[in-house]
Formats: structure tokens, C-alpha cells, sequence
């Protein structure tokens, strides 16, 4: 499955081109700084050095400027970053199971 196709993908990976062109405060690079541990993580390239300090108050802080919806959207978009996440993480899971033997306390039952 290509990155273009996980859940969310068309938030996540414009923000995470955003911060590579050194834009640290869109929506898409807000949402990459929040999660930049777990994105990471999982294998994405995330330049560090331009993440926005504090990156949930100012995407909050913006998305009120912005909308009269800011809080259900505000969490309308971290649940998009989290079905990102967990699709991301699940594909880089599924790669390293044929090159790594889990524990059997870790392996499915048969």
C-alpha cells in the first residue's frame, strides 16, 4: 500500500512537504509536528528543525481564527491523524513481521 492511499494521506502529506519547503504553521505541517515522534517512528522523514513549537495550541489557535467549528474540527482532523498513524504503523508492522520473529506471546494463535 502506497502513502497516498493510507487514511488521511491528503492531510498529512502536504503538511510533511510543507515543512520540507520550511513551512512550519499550515494545517498539514501542524498535524506532522503533533505526531512527528510516531511519523518517525514509522519510517517518514520528518525535518525536525522546523516544527512549530507547541504545535495542538496553534493549530487551535488558527482553526479558531478561522472557523466557527474550530473545536469539532480540530478533533475531526486529529482523528485523521490518528487513522494515519495507526495505518502507517500497521503497514511498517507488516513489513518488519517477514524479517523479524516475534515473540510467541506477540503471534497470533493458530
Amino acid at each position: 500500500m502506497s502513502l497516498n492511499e493510507l487514511p488521511g494521506a491528503e492531510l498529512i502529506l502536504p503538511g510533511l512537504n510543507d515543512l520540507h519547503n520550511g513551512e512550519a504553521n499550515t494545517v498539514g505541517s501542524l498535524l506532522v509536528a503533533i505526531a512527528a515522534t510516531r511519523l518517525t517512528e514509522a519510517g517518514l522523514d520528518v525535518p525536525l528543525e522546523h516544527l512549530a513549537p507547541e504545535p495542538e495550541l496553534t493549530l487551535y489557535a488558527r482553526l479558531q481564527d478561522e472557523r466557527d467549528d474550530a473545536y469539532l474540527y480540530y478533533n475531526a482532523l486529529l482523528n485523521s491523524l490518528n487513522s494515519f498513524c495507526n495505518a502507517l504503523e500497521l503497514s511498517a508492522l507488516s513489513e518488519w513481521e517477514g524479517s523479524v520473529t516475534l515473540p510467541s506471546s506477540l503471534t497470533p494463535n493458530p
